[in-house]
């Protein structure tokens, strides 16, 4: 399918991504932040559908995300370790736009994602604060995303390269209507030696196979009106394109999709007693099915691709993908 003119997740109309990426001694690590729409998320929430393909993860917020289906702050990507500040943050920042939440309205339900960065971060030093929430969310914006270790990426690692940040589109025609669907992976999963390229061809890094402790966290987003049910059903192939990478999702692993569309808002209070919804008929699904495989698949190897070769904490190289591509000589 064709990728958008940015072929990133800021394709969709109104999406804002921004990372705030912390390097120092012994630290590589950081949070990157997804805004669905520039309003605020808790007065006008966004559906969404949750796919939970292995569930060995730390994150915050997908109970309610699950029950209710939709999405009421920004999300947030970050370290295992690093979930607590984040959420932290999106509370006081909901709470400072809405001094009701709490008392006379609901609580919020903040969203984020984490996996863990250890292998090249120290994850005990707790190096992600509130300060470091607040400038993700403060450098989001429309335009190019930047990718690979950068942001919640800055430590990430898949497949035995250095991996990170990634992310893909894929354009849709329905009805003569033109729609997107666009993806932003936090890559740090895979084996070494498992990873499948699109021609085939089997990178391994050198070193000894090291057992599948990884995770990847998947965020797509689209225009296509879909309810929460259906929402969930696209997140759900996201694993399809991670499965044509070379991923068995294992034991160890916490692989986690998020679906949302910023068509058909959802209103915090409620206008009337009853609500149109507005939805793809089912027998088309398919379209947004192929979009989310397709734009996951290409959103990790865009990760691999724009991570720079970097050393672990115990001394092993995490080498990049695209030093391996000049150097084959299949190429």
């Amino acid at each position: 399918m064709p990728p958008g003119p940015l072929n990133a997740l800021t394709d969709l109309p109104g999406v804002a991504v921004g990372h705030r990426t912390i390097r120092r001694d012994g630290i590589a690590t950081g949070v990157t932040a997804i805004l669905p729409h520039g309003g605020d998320l808790f007065r006008e929430k966004i559906r969404a559908g949750v796919d939970i393909v292995n569930g060995f993860g730390k994150s915050a917020g997908l109970i309610q995300v699950r029950e209710l289906g939709t999405v009421e702050t920004p999300i947030l990507l970050t370290n295992t370790f690093g979930v607590g500040s984040c959420a932290d943050a999106l509370v006081r920042r909901a709470i400072a736009a809405n001094p009701s939440i709490g008392r006379a309205t609901a609580t919020v339900n903040p969203l984020v994602f984490e996996c863990n960065d250890g292998a090249i971060n120290d994850i005990q030093a707790l190096a992600v604060t509130g300060a470091d929430a607040y400038a993700a969310l403060e450098a989001a914006g429309p335009g190019p995303v930047e990718e690979g270790a950068v942001g919640a990426g800055t430590g990430m690692t898949a497949f035995g390269f250095k991996a990170g940040i990634g992310t893909a589109s894929r354009l849709m025609t329905l009805d003569g209507r033109a729609f997107t669907l666009g993806a932003l992976v936090l890559a740090n999963f895979g084996v070494p030696g498992d990873l499948v390229l699109p021609d085939g061809r089997r990178p391994g890094p050198d070193g000894a196979a090291v057992p599948e402790r990884g995770s990847v966290i998947v965020i797509l987003g689209t225009d296509l009106p879909l309810d929460d049910r259906q929402l969930a059903r696209v997140a759900r192939r996201a694993a399809a394109g991670l499965a044509r990478l070379g991923a068995f999702w294992g034991h160890g692993s916490g692989d986690i999709a998020l679906c949302f569309t910023t068509a058909d808002r959802v209103a915090h209070d409620a206008a009337a007693p009853f609500a149109a919804v507005t939805r793809i008929a089912e027998p088309l699904i398919d379209l947004p099915f192929r979009a989310a495989a397709e734009a996951t698949q290409e959103a990790v190897l865009n990760a691999l691709c724009a991570a720079p070769a970097t050393p672990g904490r115990d001394g092993r190289l995490f080498p990049s993908l695209s030093d391996w591509l000049r150097e084959d000589p299949i190429a």
